[in-house]
């Protein structure tokens, strides 16, 4: 094993502390209206569900404070273990020999400017940051008097973990209970010298997730070929402390899950000391090589201190600058608005540089199950829905808000989720249809295959084996496509290029150019219909209208897809790809229409068997599709939709997923679009006040606060080719500040007094002309 090297801050650190904190004194001197939303609280939480925020990079923390004790979970992007869930870091405790923090002149504050949590009381501050460039953790305790700190890491995960409980399954993925043991393996946790390491190494010798879903799913002739996150997956960190020593084992229980606890503890009484918590996660070939680096992470940390915190305070600053939505109305809900907008796309930017997207159910700031719901007895890793499974349904939720606040660098983890997985998705097509293309389900694993127990084991004889066995997500491979769209939307937002982006799509287009067809063959002698159109049978139009004929949800993706990269520059483009989009065009069959109490409307498909769900797809050629809305053709029949569809009216909520506060501004409809967002947004049931849910998911939920962050901008601004539309669906008594992003790297800064816009910058000054104010 790789022996740690004792380490020490020099006292020319302590003395360029100074300067840092008075750099950052006069950049709070300087903040923009993002301080305004700082969160304070003035009492100590009772538990875990009511924590706070703090994180960067990759990492997020949960950080409260019990009874006088400080404590804090952590997450960090990719922990991926054999049974697929997503297992959090542990959980630290600080004590102060001085007795617990007080609740004398408590303050506990989410700093959003710093991207950080101070915590004070009439004698300590402490200070809590995460390295947005290096995976590390900094606890900074002062007290005006010396004192001894102690600092504990808690482990649930001390021991192995058989499930026993079919509800606990789900947050992995086999998602109930099996005729073998589903076991939680234990971490490897001790001291080494005077400080705690701890890491988690997927075994090579037991059953993993992925093995099992290849072997189930009739893939094995190409194992050798497929993309497999989770070999030999090693998470976990070092925790050390500037003079701090070994202070022994403990144990203990916190909620429902029984814990070891191994601390450390000042040499001797001081009135400042400094903590470091080192991350790494990593598929490495040997123990050794991931110590190595965990190693090196520290070291550099050790050096860096004072730089890397400039640096990282720097970060946020540019963070807030890049985009805003700041509201002030008589309206208190329109006020809370904007304030859980901004509080929101903080944790967003948690995980601006994760390897892995973040996640629809929680992202990084899940709690002790009990306080979502008090019938769920299991331990803080606990999420319903899974770890390593992503729901493109929901996640694509969580990415579209991205657009408008430019924040283009933090889709990357999204889109390099579908490129690491598209040669799996494209071996699925040549196993199953002999076909190319790349076929990707809904309920999708990270190495790009359906989940198992939602793919179903107990199948038919003769059933599709490339299809879900599933009421909800049979034939549901169209999600997708809203990826491309992203893709393809970043590409129109900065002008860059991204050709790996471009081949994805074409693969994806051509499993439906090659797999309808195919499908069209088994049923008769023609492939296409009398107008030269594909037959879209069976398909779904998201989850609820199923074995579809031409789904609407399909159709508009195939052709705004398809119409988006014929657009492309000419520089971008390839004339054997033209050639095949411009005969995948002809192809598309129109998007079909109905009507209800004689007004003409969107259907969900040209007919269907069966609704299996509550979403409203109808609505989907208007987000996110873009064919319906303002300025453009037939507005009045996807009004007609939103008013007189039976199945979108009964189905009107803020909850969750649903998105029809994104609808209706779109749709111009004001009233609804602020009553819908003001529903959205509003407080969530926890203390933290944007943490929704679990809604139809989990706590805190992303597909919530995703969806209310693109309503809330869709009222602001919408583009439509160069035309860039303000106050499309914008009450007149809020007003507003903003900043927001457009097509061709164009940046809207502006503010909204009395239902008035006023543009005060567009940059370049070129697309102000592009401006239409409504």
């Amino acid at each position: 094993m790789y022996k740690m090297k004792d380490w020490h801050i020099s006292r020319t650190i302590a003395l360029l502390t100074v300067l840092v904190v008075g750099c950052m004194q006069r950049t709070v001197a300087q903040l923009n209206t993002v301080s305004r939303y700082d969160v304070s609280w003035n009492s100590q939480s009772l538990h875990a569900g009511e924590s706070m925020p703090c994180g960067g990079g990759d990492i997020g923390l949960n950080v409260w404070v019990e009874q006088g004790d400080l404590l804090f979970y952590i997450s960090r992007s990719g922990t991926f273990d054999e049974n697929n869930a997503m297992l959090k870091q542990g959980r630290v405790r600080i004590k102060l020999s001085s007795g617990p923090v007080s609740s004398d002149g408590f303050v506990q504050q989410l700093k959003l400017q710093q991207g950080y949590v101070n915590i004070r009381d009439a004698n300590t501050d402490i200070d809590i940051w995460v390295d947005v460039f290096h995976p590390v953790i900094h606890v900074d305790v002062k007290h005006t008097t010396p004192v001894k700190v102690t600092a504990t890491y808690e482990s649930w995960r001390y021991q192995d973990h058989l499930i026993t409980d079919n509800r606990e399954c789900r947050t992995n993925s086999y998602k109930r209970l099996q005729s073998f043991p589903v076991i939680t393996y234990k971490d490897d946790i001790s001291f080494r010298g005077n400080e705690v390491l701890f890491y988690h190494r997927n075994r090579a010798d037991v059953q993993d997730i992925f093995n099992y879903t290849v072997d189930h799913e009739g893939m094995n002739a190409v194992k050798g070929e497929l993309y497999d996150p989770l070999r030999n997956n090693t998470f976990g960190g070092i925790m050390r402390g500037v003079q701090m020593i070994a202070a022994g084992v403990d144990s203990g229980k916190y909620a429902d899950a029984a814990f070891y606890a191994w601390s450390l503890q000042s040499k001797q009484p001081v009135r400042r000391q400094q903590l470091m918590i080192g991350l790494e996660v990593a598929q490495a070939e040997s123990l050794d090589t991931w110590m190595q680096a965990l190693q090196q992470t520290m070291l550099q940390a050790e050096r860096n201190v004072l730089a890397d915190r400039r640096k990282t305070i720097q970060w946020w600053k540019d963070f807030w600058e890049r985009s805003y939505i700041t509201i002030d109305s008589k309206d208190s809900a329109a006020v809370t608005a904007g304030r859980n907008y901004q509080l929101f796309r903080y944790m967003l930017g948690c995980n601006a540089y994760g390897q892995w997207p973040t996640k629809f159910n929680g992202g990084l700031f899940t709690f002790d199950p009990r306080y979502v719901n008090e019938d769920l007895h299991f331990s803080p890793d606990f999420r319903l829905w899974g770890g390593g499974t992503m729901t493109a349904q929901n996640q694509r939720l969580v990415y579209y808000p991205f657009l408008r606040s430019g924040d283009f660098d933090m889709m990357k983890a999204q889109f390099d989720f579908y490129l690491r997985t598209k040669r799996n998705a494209e071996l699925r097509s040549a196993t199953y249809w002999q076909h190319a293309g790349a076929c990707f389900t809904e309920q999708i694993e990270n190495f790009g295959l359906p989940n198992i127990f939602e793919y179903e084991l107990k199948r038919p004889a003769g059933a599709d084996p490339g299809v879900e066995y599933n009421a909800w997500l049979e034939y549901q491979w169209e999600t997708v496509f809203e990826f491309c769209l992203m893709m393809l939307e970043v590409n129109s937002y900065t002008g860059v290029s991204q050709p790996e982006h471009l081949a994805f799509i074409e693969s994806c287009l051509t499993f439906y150019d090659e797999h309808y067809r195919q499908l069209a063959r088994k049923r008769g002698v023609r492939e296409l219909n009398e107008q030269g159109q594909y037959i879209l049978f069976p398909t779904s139009a998201a989850e609820t209208f199923k074995m579809a004929y031409n789904s609407t949800t399909v159709i508009a993706a195939l052709k705004v897809i398809v119409e988006r990269m014929l657009a492309l520059p000419e520089n971008q483009q390839d004339t054997l790809r033209s050639k095949k989009l411009l005969q995948l065009q002809e192809r598309i069959p129109p998007i079909a229409l109905t009507a209800f109490e004689g007004h003409q409307t969107i259907a969900p498909a040209q007919v269907w068997e069966r609704v299996q769900n509550s979403e409203a797809p109808q609505l989907y050629p208007v987000f996110p599709w873009g064919i319906y809305g303002m300025g453009k053709p037939g507005l009045d029949i996807a009004r007609n939709t939103w008013e007189y569809d039976p199945h979108v009216v009964k189905y009107r909520s803020h909850v969750g997923w649903r998105q029809y506060n994104i609808f209706a501004a779109r749709l111009g409809l004001t009233a609804e679009a602020s009553h819908y967002t003001q529903l959205k947004f509003a407080d969530g049931p926890h203390r933290f006040p944007a943490f929704w849910g679990p809604g139809f998911d989990w706590t805190p939920d992303h597909n919530w606060g995703g969806s209310a962050m693109s309503g809330l901008q869709e009222m602001l601004l919408q583009t439509d080719g160069k035309k860039i539309y303000l106050l499309p669906a914008w009450p007149a008594t809020w007003n507003a500040v903003f900043k927001l992003h457009a097509p061709y790297n164009t940046i809207i800064e502006g503010q909204v007094v009395n239902g008035k816009a006023t543009v005060l910058k567009v940059t370049p000054a070129s697309r102000k002309a592009d401006i239409i104010i409504l």
